[in-house]
């Protein structure tokens, strides 16, 4: 029995494409504050996917396999993700009272011996009143305490997220590519240049971070250990930790000590420390980042560094994954609309027997 519709072809194609992109809206709004542990999910699945197989094919459970790479993620990365994370909320809250002592403390012998130090002390004294500045800061670093223990309890939430969406994605992720495939308007070919592209970019993005963190690190590291300031190599590997942290970096080991430097008297070491922290340290990753990145996903470096940076001001931490996902996906399809569009043109001119444009 074949149903016939009282509505016109076109008025019916037109409203079905409404109630889809209204489906896709509602769909948008329903995930989205599940983005960050889908994006990591998806990352990690990406990342392990190959250990995963290989422990499948050894051991022929699905199910173990899928549990023992997320033991080996958890090992790998979540452990120093949770010792960083401990790492900078005890430094916040033991620095709320550090700096307020070091504010407090009198400027006048940091300044001797040095020309002109002894002016900006004395309009320092005139203009600035040390206590209600230190209680201000304070009060500003118990606030970013607060926020940042609160912002755990929440990453502590998407941390479970992750894993849970983590074992599905690693366990039926070939069953869901293949859903995926099946509704997506590509050809074969064209969906298998698509995926390839976003695991690409996955892979990229992921080691850009490693390797640009890793020179930040030692960067730090060898500007401790030349002016003589007491484990390098440790506060290296801390400095190259942190810079992996989006909206931290390494700053937050050399700023204070520059400031220890400058309460010390040692004015030359603090500059030099402060120089080197803010224009090499600080700004390699926005220069260097996009370059590795670029370079192994055959993008421009604006391209990359603007999708990265967009990406983390858009998207918060996870945009620097979902930002050169989107990017890479955008241009990838312009490429296969682009192919799609030479081809009939291409056939339109040997129907009509001229040479294509």
């Amino acid at each position: 029995m074949t149903e016939h519709s009282s509505l016109s072809p076109d008025f019916s194609r037109a409203l079905l494409a409404l109630f889809v992109l209204g489906g896709i809206v509602l769909c948008y709004l329903i995930a989205e504050p599940f983005f960050a542990a889908l994006v990591w999910a998806t990352t990690l699945a990406v990342l392990f996917a190959g250990i995963e197989r290989t422990l499948r094919l050894r051991l022929h459970s699905p199910a173990v396999s899928v549990t023992l790479t997320m033991f080996i993620i958890a090992v790998l990365v979540v452990v120093p993700v949770l010792l960083i994370s401990r790492a900078v909320l005890d430094a916040v809250l033991s620095g709320a009272s550090d700096l307020e002592a070091l504010l407090l403390v009198d400027w006048r012998n940091a300044a001797d011996g040095v020309p002109g130090a002894q002016s900006a002390v004395a309009w320092m004294d005139a203009n600035l009143d040390f206590g209600e500045l230190a209680a201000g800061v304070g009060a500003a670093l118990q606030k970013l305490a607060t926020d940042l223990l609160v912002g755990s309890l929440t990453s502590l939430v998407t941390l479970l997220l992750t894993f849970y969406f983590l074992f599905y994605f690693l366990r039926d992720g070939k069953r869901a590519l293949s859903a995926v495939a099946v509704l997506a308007p590509l050809s074969e070919g064209e969906f298998a240049k698509l995926l390839t592209r976003l695991q690409d970019t996955i892979f990229a993005t992921v080691w850009g971070v490693a390797a640009v963190s890793m020179v930040q690190g030692l960067l730090g590291g060898l500007m401790f250990w030349w002016l003589g300031l007491p484990s390098p190599v440790f506060w290296g590997l801390v400095m190259g930790l942190l810079a992996i942290v989006p909206f931290l970096g390494a700053f937050v080991i050399w700023l204070p000590a520059a400031i220890l430097l400058a309460m010390d008297g040692q004015w030359v070491s603090a500059l030099i420390l402060t120089g080197w922290g803010t224009l090499i340290v600080g700004l390699i990753d926005n220069v260097l980042y996009p370059m590795l990145v670029g370079r192994q996903l055959a993008q421009h470096s604006v391209v990359a560094f603007i999708a990265i940076i967009g990406g983390i001001a858009v998207f918060g931490a996870h945009g620097f994954v979902l930002g050169p996902l989107i990017v890479a996906a955008t241009l990838t399809l312009l490429e296969i609309l682009r192919t799609r569009l030479d081809g009939r043109k291409a056939a339109a001119a040997a129907a009509s027997g001229q040479p294509a444009a």
